[in-house]
């Protein structure tokens, strides 16, 4: 895969497995933020109050540079770290999985416990709809009215996300483009006359 685009899910999905008489809740999430990732464990927490564990994993970032794995009370790289194993292999980022585990009375072991932490997280990506998205560039452009037209071309030609535009005397554009084309689209646009841009 290019190094400006990642894969992530569309949207949030649920699975439940059970290992013996345990019972694991698994939940995936798309995310962006680490205040998101909280503010769903919190819910999670609050919605199974009386389970045994919450364990998890989440990846951010376009490479997955940042990521935790937690397992919550459970034997040591039992329950997060199978998680996190299946949004590598998988390659999926800007991703939270939780499981939730209520304790049925029969004890699973280490070896148990990795399969079903592991089986949870698969079964619930499986529910998932993967996408890839891009990195963007994002390109703050200024350009009198008479540059308009070449300006426009170059829009068409290239197929930037218009973000916002904001046509005057003045004319403002803020426009997103995969990282790997923004050379060549600023490259193009600094043969404007009057043109003035700011790459972000």
């Amino acid at each position: 895969m290019a190094s400006d685009s990642y894969k992530t899910i569309v949207r949030a999905a649920e699975t439940s497995y059970r290992q013996l008489s345990s019972k694991f809740l698994a939940y995936a999430y798309p995310v962006e933020s680490e205040e998101q990732i909280k503010e769903l464990l919190d819910a999670l927490r609050k919605r199974w109050y009386d389970a045994t564990h919450h364990c998890y994993a989440w990846r951010l970032g376009a490479h997955g540079e940042q990521f935790r794995a937690n397992d919550d009370g459970e034997p040591s790289s039992t329950a997060g770290k199978p998680i996190l194993g299946q949004l590598l292999s998988q390659d999926i980022t800007n991703c939270l999985i939780v499981v939730v585990r209520y304790f049925g009375g029969t004890k699973l072991g280490v070896p148990g416990l990795i399969a079903a932490y592991k089986e949870s997280a698969a079964l619930v990506l499986a529910e998932c709809e993967v996408v890839e998205r891009t990195v963007d560039s994002v390109i703050e452009l200024e350009f009198s009215y008479i540059a308009m037209n070449d300006v426009m071309r170059i829009v068409k030609d290239m197929q930037p996300r218009i973000i916002s535009q904001q046509f005057d005397n003045l004319c403002r554009m803020t426009l997103a483009i995969r990282r790997s084309e923004a050379e060549q689209l600023t490259g193009r646009l600094s043969k404007v006359g009057g043109a003035t841009f700011d790459v972000k």
